[in-house]
């Protein structure tokens, strides 16, 4: 399995579509067996998703992720997970243990909206 983070430093980052970078984790048994930043490819209408997938993903964990990202990952079968915060490897580690619960996105409706990676603001409740 692989999982997604966004990510700036060793934290999840509050909004996908801005993230600096996503660190992909590759799990086996429960048990993180390495992980890798990867660069935003930007944020454009179904590219992260596609980027993902061909990443393997399987799963994405990230502070807040409107509906229609939603939708668009769930296209490529990649489950989300948002509302998360704090460190990154700590909510991977809760996500192996079952004990990662799904919020509500950390974004508030729109936020991210006509927003490029390269802006920087973002309206978190």
């Amino acid at each position: 399995m692989k999982i997604a983070v966004t990510t700036e430093g060793n934290m999840v980052f509050p909004h996908f579509g801005r993230s600096p970078q996503f660190t992909i984790y590759d799990v086996e048994d429960k048990k993180i067996k390495n992980k890798e930043a990867v660069d935003n490819p930007g944020h454009e209408v179904g590219v992260i998703p596609e980027f993902l997938k061909n990443k393997g993903v399987d799963l994405i964990i990230t502070g807040g992720m409107g509906m229609r990202a939603r939708e668009l990952f769930s296209q490529y079968d990649i489950e989300c997970y948002v509302g998360i915060e704090g460190i990154s490897d700590d909510a991977v580690k809760a996500y192996l243990n079952n004990e990662l619960e799904k919020k509500d996105s950390i974004c508030s409706p729109g936020s991210g909206k006509g927003m490029g990676v390269e802006k920087g603001e973002c309206h978190h409740i």
